[in-house]
């Protein structure tokens, strides 16, 4: 069995497009497909049901899917261990960030990785939370960091942080920045047209959950997801907005606005460290949440 095309295979069946998972290689369509039909024909079994949609494995190929992973991630291994020989870890890990993390954290975590892992390799990508969590369930990244996350048989989680949402509005004319508006409690919020993402956006639970706690629901005047929108449109005067502040203050024009503590104590969302069950951790992987842990509380405070 060759060690390519079962790559190729779990790629395909992870991501559920030969498209997809062309892309996600760097390899050309066609010859995507030659490898998984040319495994298929080893292993005298129909591995993929191509349809219109994209590609879903059979029985048989649900079964090599689990293997795979395994063999895949036990070659990983082999690599990382042969590397530390060299004096250094090696291998590839995959990051997924929220947005207003992903802006601060980014650039202090890559000089890191690059000092302490010289010899691997760091993608980054930005998300919502969901997506971030199905790119962790699909293995196209090997730690995320998610808003407010849900214990599972699949996650192993971790706490990171808390980071404090405030209520976003346009800066009246004239306003100066000082002195900050006073705080608002939960239930004036229930009665503001909010600008809000759609479900199952994390903030969005958090803070449904928070008012449901006090007999309320929030005022949803429109569902935008994205900061950069919701921004755009709380300037244009379409409502008020529920952020991270950090989300705020690291957008292009955070003096255009007024951010307001939440109650008494201030509403808070957690932050979490995330990494799937189904294959264990790596040793470069776990130096890099090591990393993670050590640089994530010091800038997004520092961002605040």
């Amino acid at each position: 069995m060759d060690l390519k095309q079962l790559e190729y295979f779990v790629r395909v069946a992870e991501l559920g497009s030969f498209t997809r998972a062309a892309v996600e290689l760097d390899v050309a369509q066609p010859a995507l497909s030659r490898q998984v039909r040319l495994l298929e024909v080893e292993l005298r079994q129909n591995l993929l049901v191509r349809n219109g949609r994209g590609a879903v494995p059979t029985e048989a190929g649900k079964l090599l899917l689990e293997h795979g992973r395994g063999i895949l991630h036990q070659v990983e291994r082999a690599r990382e261990d042969l590397g530390r020989l060299r004096g250094g870890l090696a291998g590839k890990v995959a990051v997924g960030l929220p947005n207003s993390v992903a802006r601060v954290l980014t650039v202090p975590l890559t000089r890191a990785f690059r000092e302490a892992l010289p010899e691997a390799r760091l993608s980054i990508s930005e998300g919502l939370s969901s997506g971030l969590q199905e790119g962790l369930a699909s293995g196209r990244l090997d730690i995320v960091v998610l808003y407010n996350a849900q214990p599972s048989r699949e996650l192993d989680l971790s706490a990171l942080l808390e980071e404090e949402l405030v209520l976003v509005q346009a800066r009246p004319p004239g306003l100066h920045e000082d002195p900050p508006p006073g705080p608002v409690s939960l239930q004036e919020v229930a009665r503001l047209p909010l600008v809000i993402p759609t479900r199952p956006n994390a903030i969005r639970m958090h803070v449904e959950a928070a008012l449901a706690d006090i007999g309320a629901r929030p005022n949803v005047v429109l569902e935008i997801d994205g900061v950069s929108a919701i921004l755009d449109l709380v300037l244009d005067g379409a409502g008020c907005a529920i952020l991270s502040r950090n989300a705020l203050l690291n957008s292009p024009r955070p003096s255009a606005y007024t951010a307001r503590q939440i109650g008494e104590p201030p509403l808070r969302i957690r932050l979490s460290l995330a990494t799937s069950l189904q294959r264990p951790a790596t040793p470069v992987q776990k130096a890099t949440l090591d990393l993670i842990r050590e640089k994530a509380p010091a800038v997004v405070a520092h961002a605040l």
